[in-house]
């Protein structure tokens, strides 16, 4: 089958084409700035090449159909016709209690995303927009909806429940969800390939650590524990989002500074982490570089952000009375080999051993970078969430479940 993998954002649509049966992507791509002046369309061809179409000022709507057109263009295209779509998977941020798996996409499951809006203002909303977009040019190809927060729905209540009043949980659903739930579901299973084991027999610590970051406790296949909550931004110090903070500290702010809820939340998720530390940047290539010219704040930051995947590691290999295999995945996870390496360093006390030299040279490529001695496996990963969405949505549309 032909799968198209749908990622909508508030302002961009991120689209991979995969067929199935070779799990190869045929095209890949995405439409960035929508909404705005100078909205335009990027694509990689399958020789690697990439170019840029200018669309201007575009909607979600027009931009998937922007999409559709170049998949199917005489020139740069891989297919010739809508009809050769078999399916449409879309990744949806926010499924709440509602959904533990992914699942057909219907009016119903819809409405039901729609409920999840007050929880999720600045994702479902987006996702649904891509899902009506379909709807209204490919209205009776079958689509799929998969879901951040739905591996992690077999997490505990004791590792779930916040310790707020019962009640906000019982009326608001407030806990702790999860994302990245997609990614943390494929590494840990591929981990599990690329080193010959049963997933039900081993625990896992997955670091899927980038712009955006969280670290999951598999257990024997299952998310037992993970370090984002409500909302993408407790957890981990990230690009630009806060992560752990003492919630007293920003009610002292709000009283300090006559902050509204919408300052905070600018505060928290655009102005904090990596970025809000050093002031300098949120994107770690660029702080490496600044530490290595002995740039103070730069140093800092990376200390702080490092010291945290640490300390979720430690917590989750204690919580689980054991770790087997540290997996690394994400945009730092797959080519940070600094961050892997002061990660790592610390948990010798545990057993753990990486190969330096081997180490230093692994990017984005699936390797097996503990010593031959270490008790831990350590493992890069790529992440590949599109992959894992084609694969459900081929599962559901052809009435199996997804593995």
């Amino acid at each position: 089958m032909k799968i198209l993998v749908l990622n909508c954002g508030s302002s961009s649509v991120k689209y991979k084409l995969i067929d199935t049966a070779t799990e190869n992507t045929l095209a890949e791509g995405g439409v960035e700035k929508i909404g705005l002046e100078g909205g335009f369309l990027k694509f990689k061809r399958p020789d690697g090449s990439k170019d840029i179409i200018e669309l201007g000022k575009t909607d979600h709507k027009g931009s998937v159909m922007a999409i559709l057109n170049l998949l199917t263009d005489a020139k740069e295209g891989c297919i010739k016709s809508y009809d050769e779509i078999d399916a449409v998977g879309h990744r949806v941020v926010h499924g709440a209690e509602k959904f533990n798996k992914s699942v057909l996409i219907t009016d119903e499951v819809i409405q039901q995303v729609k409920d999840c809006y007050d929880i999720a203002p600045l994702h479902n909303p987006a996702n649904i927009t891509g899902i009506e977009a379909i709807s209204a040019i490919l209205p009776n190809v079958k689509q799929v909806g998969v879901f951040d927060t739905a591996f992690h729905q077999t997490m505990p209540a004791s590792s779930y429940m916040y310790a707020l009043p019962y009640r906000f949980y019982k009326e608001d659903g407030v806990r702790r969800y999860g994302f990245h739930g997609t990614s943390h579901r494929y590494v840990s299973k591929r981990v599990c390939e690329i080193l010959g084991v049963n997933p039900k027999d081993v625990k896992i610590i997955t670091c899927h650590i980038g712009n955006g970051g969280s670290i999951t406790a598999v257990e024997y296949g299952k998310s037992v524990d993970t370090s984002m909550g409500l909302t993408p931004t407790e957890g981990l110090m990230m690009g630009t989002r806060v992560g752990d903070v003492d919630p007293g500290a920003l009610t002292f702010l709000m009283k300090k500074h006559n902050l509204s809820a919408d300052d905070l939340q600018t505060i928290i998720n655009k102005e904090s982490g990596v970025a809000g530390v050093s002031e300098l940047s949120s994107d770690m290539r660029d702080i490496e570089s600044a530490v290595a010219n002995g740039h103070e704040r730069a140093t800092l930051a990376l200390d702080m952000y490092e010291k945290r995947i640490v300390k979720y590691i430690g917590a989750y290999a204690a919580e689980m009375g054991g770790v087997d295999i540290i997996v690394f995945t994400g945009g730092v996870g797959e080519n940070q080999v600094g961050t892997r390496s002061a990660v790592c360093r610390p948990l010798g006390f545990m057993g753990v051993k990486i190969d330096e030299e081997l180490n230093s040279k692994i990017r984005g490529v699936e390797t097996v970078i503990s010593t031959a001695d270490s008790k831990v496996k350590v493992v890069v990963v790529p992440t590949d969430e599109e992959l894992m969405i084609a694969r459900d949505t081929e599962a559901i549309v052809n009435g199996r479940q997804p593995e």
